[in-house]
């Protein structure tokens, strides 16, 4: 017998092996189909992950932290496949999950616009009600992948890529494309959420943009921005790879405050705030900053 010892400390007994999904399936068919993931005496995997012995197992859902980050993780590899379906030329050269939502980048011969990113959204959509199943696929010898990494199929297509990734496509419904950048060397940039009610939530105009002068601030530019969301501040990141000055002139036009987030910002822990019109208000704490920002007469400018 294989025992399993749910979070609740409940403990179910399975007289052979079987993988997280159907641990899941067995408490019930609701969580079954919110599934994304497990946790497997701690460590993440997929759903068709077996369990061959006794163990301490979770459920991995869209609603917490980790199980967000991996349906943008999927997105990634659902953006690469969509655009390979439409422009044969472009080669996938990285993807990854990026604060909100995820990017990819391309080697392409002819370069893709701003125009090209409803189509591709669109394919993306039909991809995702398609339901493609994505799975991780047994390599002879994994040690000659680097650390971390997996190759996982989609569609007719393999990816080295860090997992885990949802089970099927159909997982994948609220999310939007929202930026590309580059000439021959291409990043598409989008959001994945876990509801369009939540897409819609972060399609909202914020009060806050906090902006990233390069990629290496991008986590803790990420962290900025969640703690101001939890003191009920409306903030989003931008965390491209663009000029900063370019980022700040576009958001300077719609958001009443920025947050720009350097080497020393992330070295000190505090933020740099100013205003749409170029005010700038000092270096402050996170938290100083979160209620700096909440006082009356600074709702907006």
């Amino acid at each position: 017998m294989i025992k399993i010892t749910l979070p609740d400390g409940s403990l179910r007994e399975y007289d052979q092996p079987l993988s997280v999904h159907e641990v899941a399936a067995s408490i019930g068919p609701g969580l079954a189909n919110a599934a994304v993931a497990g946790r497997v005496e701690g460590a993440l995997v997929d759903c068709e992950f077996m369990i061959k012995a006794n163990a301490r197992v979770s459920i991995v859902t869209p609603r917490e932290p980790d199980g967000l980050e991996i349906l943008r993780r999927s997105c990634s590899l659902m953006l690469a496949m969509a655009v390979k379906q439409l422009h044969s030329h472009a080669q996938m050269r990285t993807g990854s999950v990026l604060g909100d939502g995820f990017f990819c980048e391309f080697a392409v011969e002819r370069p893709l616009t701003s125009t090209d990113l409803p189509l591709i959204e669109a394919r993306m959509q039909s991809l995702a009600a398609t339901n493609h199943s994505i799975r991780r696929r047994e390599t002879p010898s994994p040690s000659m992948h680097p650390e971390h990494l997996s190759v996982y199929r989609l569609g007719d297509s393999e990816y080295l890529t860090t997992g885990p990734h949802v089970p099927t496509t159909k997982v994948l419904q609220a999310f939007a494309l929202d930026h590309i950048s580059g000439t021959l060397q291409q990043r598409i940039y989008g959001t994945c959420w876990s509801s369009h009610q939540e897409l819609q939530q972060w399609r909202l105009p914020p009060h806050v943009m906090v902006v990233s002068i390069d990629e290496r601030q991008a986590t803790y530019a990420q962290s900025v921005t969640e703690t101001l969301r939890r003191t009920g501040v409306r903030a989003a990141a931008d965390l491209r790879h663009e000029k900063v000055g370019y980022k700040i002139r576009q958001h300077s036009q719609t958001v009443p405050y920025l947050i720009v987030i350097g080497e020393k910002e992330q070295a000190g822990g505090f933020v740099s705030v100013r205003s749409r019109t170029g005010e700038d208000f000092g270096r402050m704490k996170v938290e100083a900053a979160c209620e700096w920002l909440k006082q009356p007469g600074n709702e907006h400018v």
